[in-house]
């Protein structure tokens, strides 16, 4: 084989007899060595992290994998439903609903704050620096008529419960960034401009950790994604056991009417006979 005929990885490869991961023997050096999360983290990163760094991502991976009945969830469970024999298509079913309003806010912190600080002039090094760029993003933000990634929740009206857990994590472990730094700031200088008080929410702490932790703002929502996967199993797996997919369908079916819309109501039937 050539130069031109080869394709260089520092992931994964095998042959006959082993299988090789980022440079370890898969079978001899990682099975039962290694947890998924540090796995996970190290394919991402391609160096092998710390204990500090694999407890903020699987407190991520955690925060991340399950809210409940979101619309992932129900359509994971509907496509069961419809396609029983098509475990992956419940799978990725719930997987493509990963958008800005669900699981994709990871992703649009990440780079919001991540854009922010790039094009922040200065360095800032005291609580008073780090709210000065947020109240000048959150001006911006508004008159610009733009919604802020990460600021906000559909349920947690005053407190997310991840948050504050999240950031004392990562104070802990000593991985409390920039990114986590200007988004705190955020919570703290917003409500005057905004004219209201709204909280930061648990997906996007976990963009601003995920960001601090090195990982590129391009694969954060594959990290969100890699969360909600065992938690649409999960659900998948309590669907098997307990389903109730029928019963959503049946209430939403029962619950339908018929009402001609605008465009029908101007276009009256007529007979082509």
């Amino acid at each position: 084989m050539t130069n031109s005929d080869s394709y260089p990885t520092g992931l994964g490869s095998s042959d006959e007899r082993t299988i090789s991961l980022l440079g370890q023997s898969l079978a001899e050096d990682m099975m039962g060595r290694v947890g998924f999360g540090e796995l996970a983290l190290w394919m991402l990163n391609q160096r092998r992290p710390n204990a500090s760094e694999v407890r903020i991502f699987e407190a991520v991976l955690v925060a991340l994998a399950d809210h409940g009945f979101t619309p992932t969830a129900i359509v994971s469970r509907l496509t069961l439903l419809s396609a029983p024999d098509s475990i992956q298509g419940a799978m990725a079913a719930g997987l493509l609903g990963g958008g800005s309003r669900f699981l994709g806010v990871t992703e649009d912190t990440g780079r919001f704050l991540h854009r922010a600080l790039v094009q922040a002039p200065l360095h800032p090094t005291t609580e008073n620096e780090w709210d000065e760029i947020a109240l000048r993003l959150i001006q911006d933000a508004k008159r610009d008529k733009l919604y802020i990634p990460g600021l906000g929740h559909p349920v947690h009206k005053e407190v997310d419960p991840r948050t504050p857990v999240l950031m004392d994590l990562c104070r802990e472990e000593g991985l409390y960034g920039d990114h986590l730094s200007l988004f705190a700031a955020i919570g703290r200088v917003h409500a005057p401009v905004l004219g209201r008080q709204l909280p930061l929410n648990g997906a996007g702490v976990c963009g601003a950790a995920l960001c601090d932790l090195g990982i590129p703002v391009e694969v954060l929502r594959g990290v969100s994604l890699l969360a909600r996967s065992a938690g649409l199993l999960g659900q998948i797996a309590e669907e098997l056991r307990n389903p109730i997919g029928m019963d959503i369908y049946l209430h939403v079916e029962h619950g339908a009417r018929y009402e001609p819309s605008p465009f029908q109501a101007d276009q009256p039937f007529e007979s082509k006979d």
